[in-house]
């Protein structure tokens, strides 16, 4: 597909409608670098798509009050691997501790109480049709806990509360156990291609999908092909990965997207390698159609997810699979909140759907996600140190998606808030181009130890784009 056809396609494939009736013209598509192509058209989806589970928490016995204390004592479940705790109304907070524990699959064997993070600060701007959804739920972090099938939680509220009247909970309404399991990954060896300190997948196929492959690569739902056309502009259809350029095909690229601009030599990082939606077995089904587009991206928010560390590289697909399915269908927002999640070996994920190099609107920092995007490390770091592959990821995908957008990783922005507990609505807030999730909220959020590693990332970021 020439440059042109695919700029003129953009506006309509804004909606699934759109790009059902644009597949004529999507195909046939050509290879940005056809040495560095996906795997082959003949790979098979996800054989099991995954489930969510939701336990309403009973009060406890045996505590201090039933109406500070709700939970579920031990019990059989249907396998799951991740957990978190929801309730009715999502501009509730939930004042207290949640601690869960769970046994592994098979063994008998029980975990101790691990806690879970209670201020779960993302989400939707408020006034925006997401953020107004009548299925929005206030939410906790997600928790990874790998395959376990017996679960034991407790939520108590913080004993000095006292902003009830009395008999009434301190608790929300409403609080729920939700149980995800993830399901099982894609066929196609991806995830057999993650691996400590890779940052690249497996051995890729040579060839791209012909010009008669919808059906040969698994994209039968029009969300699924929606969203392999976003990115048509970097990868062919129904690719699991985007490959990484060197800096000068990736100037180049810049420059022919940018044909009117008179700058010589553009400030932009090489583009990383990314794996698609599709290559961490995203269930298109799951989200709401279409796409939700702002201007510009000129900042970047950096977060950890909080589910904990205890994943290895080769589960990064599965427990994205998790939070997105946490994100969708137990807090009630659009699509994962995320536009980029990066994992401890620095592998990079295409998070919410819309294309990699596009102004997608996330879920990801309340108040400041028009003319951003937010990049998700995976794990927990209050008191954990990222690892350093991590922080290079964040490096080099903000040298890149920054650059498109013509912002210096070291440098200022100006956003205005869409009202949030730090900043009122309607406030043009002065930022650092890459900034921590606290910047913009008032939360912990990305963690203490990799909130210490951003202005080494922007140093870096810059030094990529060759500033």
């Amino acid at each position: 597909m020439t440059l042109s056809r695919i700029k003129g396609m953009r506006g309509f494939l804004a909606s699934s409608v759109g790009v059902t009736c644009a597949a004529a013209l999507a195909l046939p598509l050509a290879l940005p670098t056809p040495a560095q192509a996906g795997p082959s058209a003949g790979t098979s989806e996800a054989a099991v798509p995954g489930s969510t589970r939701s336990l309403p928490l009973v009060p406890l016995t045996g505590t201090r009050s039933a109406a500070h204390a709700q939970g579920l004592t031990r019990r059989d479940v249907r396998p799951f691997s991740l957990v978190g705790v929801i309730w009715d109304d999502p501009s509730s907070e939930l004042h207290g501790r949640v601690q869960v524990r769970t046994r592994a699959t098979g063994t008998g064997h029980w975990s101790g109480w691990q806690d879970v993070e209670t201020h779960n600060t993302h989400g939707p701007d408020p006034d925006t049709a997401e953020g107004e959804s009548a299925r929005m739920h206030g939410s906790t972090a997600p928790l990874w806990v790998g395959d376990s099938d017996g679960v034991e939680v407790r939520v108590e509220a913080q004993s000095d509360d006292r902003t009830t009247t009395p008999g009434e909970s301190p608790l929300p309404k409403g609080l729920h156990l939700e149980l995800v399991d993830p399901g099982a990954g894609p066929a196609d060896g991806v995830q057999d291609g993650l691996r400590a300190g890779a940052n690249t997948l497996g051995e890729p196929a040579p060839d791209a999908p012909e010009d008669d492959s919808i059906a040969r690569t698994g994209l039968q739902s029009g969300e699924s092909f929606a969203t392999s056309v976003a990115n048509a502009d970097v990868a062919p259809l129904g690719a699991t990965e985007i490959p990484a350029l060197s800096k000068s095909r990736t100037e180049l690229e810049y420059s022919a997207a940018h044909p009117d601009e008179q700058r010589a030599k553009p400030y932009v990082g090489a583009r990383p390698h990314i794996v698609t939606r599709r290559g961490w077995g995203a269930d298109e089904s799951l989200r709401e159609s279409g796409f939700v587009y702002t201007k510009k991206v000129k900042a970047a928010f950096v977060h950890h997810t909080a589910s904990g560390n205890n994943y290895s590289c080769s589960q990064a697909p599965s427990v994205i699979r998790s939070i997105y399915r946490y994100h969708v269908k137990s807090s009630g927002w659009r699509d994962i909140g995320y536009n980029f999640l990066v994992d401890k070996c620095g592998n990079i994920y295409e998070g919410r759907a819309g294309g990699v190099t596009k102004a997608v609107m996330g879920a990801h920092t309340l108040g400041f996600n028009s003319n951003s995007m937010g990049i998700a490390v995976i794990g927990s770091f209050d008191s954990s140190k990222p690892p350093a592959a991590a922080v290079t990821g964040i490096a080099k995908l903000t040298a890149w998606k920054l650059g498109l957008f013509g912002a210096n990783p070291r440098g200022k922005t100006y956003l205005k808030s869409g009202g949030g507990n730090l900043y009122r609505k309607g406030k043009n807030v002065r930022l650092n181009v890459i900034s921590g999730h606290r910047d913009g909220f008032a939360t912990d959020c990305p963690g203490q130890k990799l909130y210490g590693k951003l202005g080494s990332a922007r140093k870096a970021a810059a030094r990529y784009q060759g500033r």
